[in-house]
């Protein structure tokens, strides 16, 4: 097994927990408000706790592959602290967004910002192989080199 690999598996892993810990917790408000299924309305707070889960599933693609990528092609320590950060974000914004649909702004500003960060390391990294592959030019390298010295 591949050690070099571990912290992007773990917060991977948890953020699958995560996944199915909201998905659980709208099967309880679905349970709360008597809201049979396939029904996706009823009262406001199911409908708010079923919206913010399937936020998250709409924007679970989106961060794993930024998650790996960023973790793969430039930092793995780095990326996995913006995907903590990306976990702890989407925690606020669901238990926010079950209260009011304005809670949920905060979490998803902390998600927004972990999503871009996690964006441009993963550009930067696989612009960067690109270049050193095809070009022979370190781009990395060369702004080390600049701010270093």
């Amino acid at each position: 097994m591949s050690a070099d690999i571990v912290l992007l598996a773990v917060v991977s892993f948890l953020s699958a927990c995560q996944q199915a810990h909201f998905a659980k917790q709208v099967g309880n408000y679905r349970m709360k408000h008597k809201v049979a299924p396939p029904a996706v309305t009823g009262h406001p707070e199911f409908e708010r706790a079923f919206r913010a889960q399937q936020n998250c599933v709409e924007f679970s693609a989106i961060y794993l592959v930024d998650l790996w990528v960023a973790g793969w092609f430039f930092n793995q320590e780095l990326a996995a602290v913006f995907g903590l950060l990306y976990i702890y974000g989407r925690h606020l914004y669901f238990k926010g967004y079950v209260e009011s649909a304005k809670g949920r702004l905060y979490g998803f500003s902390l998600c927004k910002l972990s999503l871009i960060c996690l964006l441009v390391m993963s550009s930067t990294g696989m612009t960067n192989i690109l270049l050193s592959k095809y070009c022979g030019i370190n781009l990395l390298k060369k702004v080390l080199h600049l701010i270093y010295g």
